[in-house]
């Protein structure tokens, strides 16, 4: 029962994703697209705390679509955050996990870089949501 207090806990929180450099953007030998980009990630998450929070994972995605596929997701970076007090942050890196294209789509493409967060709590079921940020372009020739 105590858990349900967190139903009435109205998260706020704010993201926002800067791509500082595109590292490199290469055909693979065996054909698929590769991306290696260097982020500012800053968020503040603390909304997403209450007495019940055990922990939150978050972790950022690429996503995109492709004629194959009406979604593409990429998972480029992720954390742990422990508390409160870690969960505004400012962290500049490069993609932690790979970026590739199951093919040779990323020219040119449009994506979205997505934050999603699982909140884990100590009690209760999970609560999970994301907040999606477009706008984003790779270039049309490989580098």
């Amino acid at each position: 029962m105590a858990s349900l207090s967190d139903n009435f806990n109205s998260p706020s929180p704010s993201s926002q994703i800067q791509i500082l450099n595109i590292n490199w953007f290469q055909k693979q030998p065996h054909g698929n697209d590769e991306v290696s980009l260097t982020m500012n990630i800053t968020a503040d998450l603390q909304s997403l705390f209450t007495w019940n929070t055990k922990q939150v994972f978050v972790f950022l995605a690429a996503e995109y679509e492709t004629l194959k596929n009406s979604l593409n997701q990429v998972s480029l970076w992720d954390a742990i955050i422990p508390t409160k007090e870690h969960a505004k942050f400012w962290v500049q890196t490069a993609n932690k996990y790979r970026f590739v294209d199951q093919g040779s789509n990323l020219r040119g493409k449009e994506f979205n870089l997505t934050l999603h967060w699982h909140v884990m709590p100590k009690t209760g079921k999970m609560f999970v949501d994301k907040l999606v940020m477009s706008g984003f372009r790779l270039p049309e020739e490989y580098r």
